[in-house]
């Protein structure tokens, strides 16, 4: 975990001061960050949100076509499988793009020049799933609404299906995806611009700050049977859950639940995020909540209590804005068996 040093027990009364302090003055000048979003440049990806080893194909191949971009392949990326070029469905769909073995054989492409087909590699796999993409925006090109969007419910309900009704099918599995996934690509974007408040960022503080002291417990979720105890991820899934948006519990997956704010426009409410690699999300070791001032609270290490401390360090990765769209959009895990 983390290395920085502890605030004494009796300091915690003087740091829920300063916290709010803080709170009350950072938000003070968010009305000044949520208004200067500028428009029209080309889709980046955000720091380190694909992994290193993907992140060429991804920016390259995502501005295949205009109804897709970076952020939005890296969406359907994520979705489908986690980054994982093994991950193997129980409907058959294979790779990093989750390719049936049907849809593969009619559009899997030798993306990298090797002279063959191989769904698990992802320099084959990630330029058929842009290729695939904009095959099926090609399909529905004529139908009506906005392209990108008509472009994923084709690639959910088929393209027939986009003709027929003239857009977006009225069907609730169809219409889920197309927001699942345009609502992961703000998490995965390079924010252009300034990025929204969070409306449920003092909620979320506050329940923070009342944990201030609370000694650490790997694993810990904050369970009576846990004597209320917390690990980093589990305090800020708690603070998140009393404004009714559920985040994931691991701390790598909590940093696609929205957009990422630059390093110089935090705002409280923010999570920050640590890792021993600055060019992968999935290496994210680290959460806490910011509260203002460059400083966060945080459930650190074992042998540690939940603190009010500096963010500013090597090991600072990046933050997230969270979101409910963001949050609900990002993949479930499987039930434990």
């Amino acid at each position: 975990m983390r290395k920085a040093g502890l605030i004494a027990g009796a300091a915690v009364g003087g740091a829920l001061g300063l916290v709010m302090l803080l709170v009350i003055g950072t938000f003070l000048v968010a009305g000044n960050i949520a208004g200067g979003g500028g428009g029209g440049a080309a889709v980046g990806l955000a720091k380190g949100a694909v992994p290193a080893a993907y992140q060429p194909l991804v920016q390259r191949w995502g501005n295949l076509c205009p109804a897709i971009n970076p952020a939005l392949l890296a969406a359907q990326l994520y979705q489908e499988s986690g980054w994982n070029p093994r991950a193997q469905s129980h409907a058959a769909a294979q790779g990093i793009a989750q390719f049936i073995p049907g849809t593969w054989a009619a559009h899997g492409l030798d993306g990298d020049g090797d002279g063959d087909r191989d769904v698990w590699d992802p320099a084959d796999a990630i330029p058929s799933a842009a290729s695939y993409d904009c095959k099926l925006a090609g399909y529905v090109k004529d139908a009506p609404g906005d392209p990108t969007h008509n472009m994923l419910a084709a690639y959910n309900a088929g393209a027939y299906a986009v003709i027929r009704y003239g857009g977006v099918p009225p069907y609730k599995e169809t219409q889920n995806y197309v927001k699942i996934i345009t609502s992961l690509e703000k998490s995965f974007a390079r924010p252009v611009g300034r990025v929204e408040p969070s409306r449920q960022a003092a909620g979320a503080i506050h329940y923070a700050q009342t944990k201030l002291g609370t000694p650490y417990l790997w694993g810990g979720t904050g369970t009576a049977a846990q004597g209320g105890r917390f690990d980093c991820s589990g305090l800020t899934q708690a603070a998140y859950r009393t404004m009714d948006i559920e985040l994931p519990r691991v701390a790598n997956d909590q940093y696609n639940a929205g957009p990422h704010p630059a390093r110089a426009e935090l705002l409280p409410g923010d999570l920050v995020f640590f890792s021993d690699d600055l060019t992968n999300s999935r290496a994210i070791r680290h959460v806490g909540i910011y509260v203002g001032g460059g400083y966060m609270i945080d459930a650190p290490r074992t042998g540690a209590v939940i603190r009010f401390t500096k963010i500013d360090t090597p090991d600072y990765f990046g933050a997230t804005r969270v979101t409910e769209d963001g949050a609900k959009a990002l993949p479930k895990p499987p039930p434990s068996i």
